[in-house]
């Protein structure tokens, strides 16, 4: 799969909120194999799948606080990500302006390949030539934005249309044997979580292998409608072990003093011994800097209770697992603690006929106020398309006249 010669590619499925998968298994290639990313020839992506590889490829930091924030912004509404308040095209936005580097378009022309799908014809295109960050980002925002879910008007780069890239080609070269493929949904992908062994159906959405399962059909729920953070900081965790497993059968993995996960899962007793043993030969191999650091972060977190299991956590890297923590920590104050009562929590439903138009309006107000920079160019595409659902209606409708009175 590795040939020096003819060069390799990573491809990141689109999935929605369970990109926290892909930070995952991405964090495990960077900390096991770096050379898999550093020396890809492209790296593809969709929707999800392209923000993570804009980051690797732009040399950020992969914010899987972000994502769990995201999700957590998403759940604290009745509504959820429905509610008119909650805007993820523009907190996608400023995420990849504030993590991305100012010379990220430079480091990915040529190299990062974003699917996105054209309106006019639903026709996949692969965007890989940017001559500034906001074309970078611009570019995302396309491939992210689901129709309806996102807004109603979708959004351009260079003067063309675009919606989210995955309803096209959620998984862009996955025919390829040289390509790399990672998707969070069970199915024939290098690295994905394990399917049910008997099942044995498997269904190509877009482009993705898919097995038609329980397990994919709660997922792909979890894609739109994000779960409550503990089940994300799992994902994030299935994606480093998928990772980490693929590495291993696959004989790229050569540094034997890493733990294996089932491992460490299997008897974390007898793991917790090793580990200390990794981290004592790697004092003598590593830099002194990096391993001050590593100690650091483990002391802080043994003085934080752990939310979720134990058994996780020693598996991922200290940067990671305290992105996680900090994440998954849920506010103590009494307003957060009053608002989780159930009656309570009941009341805010009954009001819900009353806030939810206020909330409307001041969402839609606020929309109005950003929305007048791009108003002509919006307004000018939806008369555009209405002129051409008209023509389109009166040209069906003289044929069928024609037909009736012949």
């Amino acid at each position: 799969m590795l040939d020096r010669e003819r060069g390799w590619s990573v491809s990141f499925a689109g999935c929605g909120f369970l990109g926290v998968y892909h930070i995952g298994a991405a964090t495990c290639l960077q900390e096991h194999a770096p050379h898999i990313i550093r020396d890809a020839r492209h790296i593809y992506g969709a929707s999800a799948g392209a923000l993570a590889g804009a980051v690797l490829v732009g040399g950020g930091s992969l914010a899987c606080a972000d994502v769990l924030a995201l999700a957590k912004e998403a759940r604290k509404r009745n509504l959820g990500p429905l509610h008119p308040s909650f805007n993820v095209i523009k907190i996608i936005r400023d995420g990849l302006m504030r993590n991305l580097p100012e010379n990220t378009h430079l480091l990915s022309s040529g190299r990062l390949c974003i699917s996105l799908t054209r309106v006019s014809d639903g026709k996949n295109t692969l965007i890989s030539n940017f001559n500034s960050k906001e074309e970078v980002v611009q570019a995302l925002i396309c491939s992210s934005f689901v129709p309806i879910y996102c807004g109603l008007i979708p959004p351009s780069f260079r003067g063309v249309r675009y919606v989210d890239g995955g309803i096209s080609d959620n998984l862009p070269q996955y025919e390829c044997k040289n390509t790399i493929t990672i998707s969070p949904f069970a199915g024939e992908c290098d690295i994905c979580p394990k399917g049910n062994s008997a099942n044995f159906h498997e269904m190509n959405v877009t482009n993705t292998s898919i097995q038609l399962s329980l397990g994919n059909l709660y997922r792909l729920t979890q894609a739109l409608f994000p779960p409550e953070p503990k089940v994300l900081g799992e994902i994030c965790e299935q994606g480093y072990s998928d990772a980490f497993k693929f590495l291993k059968e696959n004989g790229i993995l050569n540094d034997s003093i890493y733990v294996s996960l089932s491992f460490t899962k299997t008897n974390p007793h007898e793991a917790t011994q090793h580990i200390d043993y990794v981290k004592k030969k790697n004092k003598s191999e590593k830099n002194r800097v990096e391993t001050s650091q590593v100690e650091v972060l483990s002391d802080q977190m043994k003085q934080n209770p752990w939310p979720l299991e134990k058994s996780i956590f020693e598996s991922l890297p200290p940067r990671l697992r305290k992105a996680l923590q900090e994440a998954c920590k849920e506010p103590n104050g009494f307003c957060a603690q009053f608002s989780k009562l159930f009656p309570v929590r009941v009341i805010s439903y009954l009001m819900l006929p009353y806030t939810l138009p206020v909330e409307s309006a001041y969402s839609a107000a606020l929309r109005l106020v950003n929305w007048f920079p791009d108003m002509p160019a919006d307004v000018q595409w939806m008369q555009e398309q209405l002129l051409q659902i008209a023509g389109t209606v009166y040209s069906q409708a003289k044929k069928r006249l024609f037909c009736t009175s012949r």
